[in-house]
């Protein structure tokens, strides 16, 4: 199993608006057609976030979730893991409600509070297909998106009872420390798994050093008790997974993270992000993960105990 790669697809996200891409999933038919053509193309779990099918607008209802949920499990056996992270305009009641109400195999965690900048995206947008996409841009560059001890503390208690594991997203080294803290507290079992997140604007960089200090970093902290993972955002995408597979780890891509399948062209799916992976991933001799495999590595409770 060590040889064995879990490709992550993060389908749609909340921080990039329809006008940077005719691509970008948004209705929920889209969202479901993309996670099943990532699963079609390698991806052993799909990662989703849920949007106003008019306006492409970030929505954690459990309404706009529950279309696409019941269509993904139905016709493929790929892990489905729902985000508490929603968008950072959400209070964090609003964000873990799709994840205690359907009970998925994984849900993501985010580790801590953050400044999460995306609004240099603006020097390279001239036009806008809804009016809120320019303030929601613009809006981070004075924005918090909270993550305190006492929201992740309810989101792991409210999930404890479920099963639910969970993606933990970590942005920073800092967030590393934070999840020990909740390791020697009980509230994570392991073995965890650990998203390392690299090149957003306010966590760490996407500097080689930087992945080898989180992966130093981790190992010192957590030893054999977890499994790793990274996202490089943005042109960072593929560097950022192939650091990863050398260093012993698991990779992810999708729309969420980057639009783009190469220099300068817009990925016309996730499922063409996922291909690029796979293809790195086999090229490198290693083997992708089927979506049992993943859940044998991250002990998963099944697709069958879900509730949706």
């Amino acid at each position: 199993m060590s040889r064995k790669i879990i490709i992550t697809c993060a389908v749609t996200g909340s921080i990039h608006t329809p006008s940077m891409s005719p691509y970008l999933p948004v209705t929920p038919s889209e969202i479901a057609d993309a996670a099943l053509g990532a699963r079609e193309a390698g991806a052993a779990i799909v990662h989703l976030h849920a949007r106003d099918p008019r306006t492409g607008q970030p929505d954690q209802t459990p309404e706009a979730y529950e279309p696409f949920l019941g269509v993904i499990k139905q016709r493929s056996d790929v892990v489905v893991n729902i985000t508490t992270g929603g968008a950072p305009t959400m209070r964090v009641e609003e964000r873990l409600q799709p994840a205690a109400i359907f009970k998925p195999e994984v849900a993501s965690l985010n580790m801590g509070s953050m400044n999460f900048g995306i609004y240099p995206i603006l020097d390279k947008m001239t036009e806008f297909k809804h009016d809120w996409e320019k303030p929601y841009i613009e809006g981070s560059r004075d924005r918090v998106f909270r993550n305190t001890f006492a929201d992740i503390e309810g989101i792991l208690t409210t999930c404890a009872d479920n099963d639910t594991r969970f993606e933990i997203e970590c942005y920073d080294i800092g967030h590393l420390y934070t999840l020990e803290h909740f390791v020697r507290r009980g509230y994570v079992k392991p073995p965890f798994f650990v998203q390392s997140v690299f090149g957003i604007l306010g966590g760490i960089g996407p500097h080689s050093e930087d992945v080898l200090h989180m992966r130093r970093t981790a190992n010192r902290l957590f030893g054999d008790e977890y499994r790793w993972s990274v996202l490089g955002a943005g042109r960072h995408q593929m560097p950022v997974a192939m650091q990863s597979i050398l260093l012993g780890g698991h990779l992810r891509v999708g729309l969420e993270d980057s639009l783009y399948a190469g220099r300068g062209r817009l990925a016309k799916s996730n499922a063409e992000q996922v291909t690029l992976a796979r293809e790195l991933v086999e090229h490198m001799g290693f083997e992708v993960a089927t979506p049992d495999e993943a859940r044998e590595i991250l002990n998963l409770k099944g697709g069958d105990k879900v509730n949706f």
